[in-house]
């Protein structure tokens, strides 16, 4: 029995399904029952009937599946796989905003512990963030803990004021402009696809900012067939999968999670035999936590629903 049977096994013996996100190596996603983004995985983990997930990404992730699935057992392959960005915000600091500005309410990104998300009104995705930010009635908002996409979306909202954090995602911050324009030089018929977790300097010089999700739908529904992607190099499996006749390039510095790539079969094996690394959260925690999750939920939810 190879790798990918054991797994199939397991999955029957102990009731479990398997998530992973885009960033995950490719045996991986593989592997997986349902591969996406943030939110698309957020929402999954709410609805999935299987008693024990498997929530192949980082730690952040895994408290969320947690939070939203208070009964089920999730397990996360390794329990080292962190998001160096989750962590960049203090609570006390939050909290203080929020007792001395009027009219603010608290986003928080979805990469962040959940800790942080206990102390905001409403979470958001790179999928989703603008359109929450623009329903919420409060003028004001403190966004956490990513400050290049929160001014991304202020770039979007002139309408709202925003206080920022000092956060980033080591892996997209590295990008410089200086590699995506030695990628357009050589290959100047392609178009640049970024995250919004990128600098301002590299958004300006994309043909379009998106989600991973997103990056992933506007590549495959687009007429042009070349496309440097300006995000972690694990979403080009997917990307590839899609669209087997398109190219698609890289700038030549590596954007490579390493947290991502901690993930692997022989790790979800183990946590399938041995139940190890199963995510924990104190009951209060857990429902501080799950409120801006919930809220995120319904909001986005609102949203699709007013484009049918």
């Amino acid at each position: 029995m190879n790798q990918m049977e054991k797994i199939q096994a397991l999955k029957k013996e102990k009731d479990a399904a398997i998530l992973a996100h885009y960033y995950v190596p490719e045996e991986v996603q593989e592997a997986a029952d349902y591969i996406g983004d943030s939110y698309y995985l957020a929402r999954l983990a709410a609805s999935l009937k299987e008693k024990t997930l498997v929530f192949c990404g980082v730690s952040f992730m895994g408290e969320s599946a947690k939070a939203l699935n208070p009964g089920k057992t999730v397990l996360m392959p390794d329990i080292g796989a962190d998001c160096p960005m989750a962590h960049m915000a203090q609570p006390e600091k939050i909290k203080k905003i929020k007792e001395t500005t009027e009219d603010v309410a608290v986003v928080c990104y979805v990469n962040s512990t959940a800790q942080l998300k206990a102390c905001a009104d409403v979470c958001v995705t790179s999928s989703n963030a603008v359109k929450i930010v623009k329903a919420l009635p409060q003028k004001r908002i403190c966004f956490i803990p990513d400050e290049h996409l929160g001014r991304h979306i202020a770039a979007l909202l002139p309408e709202k004021e925003f206080i920022f954090n000092e956060g980033f995602c080591p892996v997209h911050a590295s990008l410089a402009s200086a590699e995506v324009a030695k990628a357009r030089d050589a290959h100047p018929g392609a178009l640049v696809l970024a995250h919004p977790e990128c600098k301002k300097e590299v958004l300006e010089m994309a043909d379009f900012i998106g989600s991973t999700s997103e990056i992933i739908s506007y590549a495959s529904n687009s007429s042009c067939d070349e496309f440097i992607i300006c995000t972690e190099e694990g979403v080009l499996y997917e990307l590839k999968q899609k669209n087997p006749d398109k190219k698609f390039y890289t700038p030549s510095c590596p954007m490579c999670c390493a947290d991502m790539k901690k993930n692997s079969l022989e790790n979800i094996i183990r946590v399938l035999e041995t139940g190890e690394n199963e995510v924990v959260l104190s009951k209060e925690l857990a429902e501080k936590s799950k409120k801006p999750l919930d809220a995120m939920l319904r909001l986005a939810q609102a949203k699709e629903g007013e484009k049918r």
